[in-house]
């Protein structure tokens, strides 16, 4: 059986064999708030934590990564990152936002950069048991998650049920053989635990169904909404950097100081940013913030939901409402104001 009841101890004592065997990110305090990083002891990973400041599409697709280096006289050779790793601590709503990540980055032309980090990764979510205050995952169906992990785990009471999905997951639990298996009755509870969720990861009212959003979105182009919150956007571009499921970038050539060599990188860009829709001859296309505020929620409850799936690109994490210092940028209240217009 591949779902183990375990102990703190036993958790600790495998965790710690872990790290002296793999190379594992997990999440740990930073100041009051939490982040993921290198991992280098079981003592200082936080299974409890709400929410990190950046989700883990970081360590898929970084901030800044370089694609290729190029030389004068020995021509170019592309640059893809092919270590294995432990992504260890994913809260469910943001395992959703990886998953739909790697339906957008495999598709038409398949993405090596992104798709070789992913293959090499082993992924342990935590069911969670800490809310973070802007968290409505349970209104967005992302409070748990099925499938997708390599490894579950879920705390019951003062225990742990450690449940290995893929054949990478059941190999790292192999430290964890000797540990009972979990009964019917913890499964149980396990089921209890999500529902319970599915609750409590409800800080912020959805009036509206995910379902109904795309036809809000198309039906509420004008309403003017977009214009009043778009009064009080800095163009900070917080509430794109911080998400999950947005993925945008730019790619440029950097030629070193000798001319003749240099690199092709890539680094994250944001529709919200002034300069996002800015082409060939300094013409912006979406030059109002007004129009740049609209369509960040038609990307993600119209325009990439046709991409894959139907599904609606907010995981309801609640990170853009807490980076927003201008406090515009909450998707239920958007979504809410919508449907009162219907």
């Amino acid at each position: 059986m591949s779902i183990k009841r375990v102990d703190l101890a036993t958790l600790t004592t495998w965790i710690d064999g872990l790290t002296k065997k793999e190379r594992v990110i997990g999440v740990q305090a930073k100041g009051d708030r939490f982040a993921f990083g290198p991992l280098a002891r079981a003592a200082d990973l936080r299974l409890d934590y709400d929410v990190t400041i950046l989700p883990p599409k970081t360590f898929f697709q970084p901030p800044k990564e370089t694609l290729m280096s190029f030389n004068k006289t020995s021509g170019y050779q592309s640059v893809v990152e092919d270590k294995p790793f432990v992504l260890f601590g994913v809260h469910p709503y943001d395992m959703a936002a990886i998953l739909q990540m790697d339906e957008i980055f495999s598709q038409g032309t398949y993405d090596v950069h992104y798709m070789t980090r992913r293959k090499n990764a082993t992924i342990v979510v935590v069911d969670v048991y800490r809310v973070s205050p802007n968290v409505f995952a349970g209104s967005m169906g992302t409070s748990h998650i099925e499938d997708g992990y390599d490894i579950l785990i879920t705390k019951i009471g003062d225990d742990y049920l450690v449940d290995g999905k893929t054949m990478s997951g059941k190999s790292l639990m192999l430290g964890l053989v000797a540990a009972p298996d979990a009964s019917e009755s913890w499964i149980e509870q396990r089921k209890m635990v999500w529902e319970y969720n599915k609750q409590r990861l409800r800080k912020h009212d959805l009036k509206v169904p995910p379902s109904k959003w795309p036809k809000l979105l198309e039906e509420g182009y004008d309403n003017p909404i977009w214009e009043e919150r778009a009064n009080l956007c800095y163009s900070c571009g917080s509430c794109v950097l911080v998400c999950p499921t947005c993925y945008c970038f730019d790619v440029r050539d950097e030629t070193n100081w000798d001319l003749s060599s240099g690199e092709r990188i890539r680094v994250w860009d944001g529709c919200m940013l002034t300069d996002f829709a800015t082409v060939a001859g300094n013409h912006n296309f979406r030059k109002d913030k007004s129009a740049r505020f609209r369509h960040r929620y038609l990307r993600k409850g119209k325009y990439v939901p046709t991409k894959i799936g139907g599904q609606i690109a907010c995981v309801g994490c609640g990170r853009c409402v807490t980076a927003c210092t201008a406090n515009i940028a909450n998707p239920v209240e958007v979504m809410n104001r919508l449907a009162e217009g219907e």
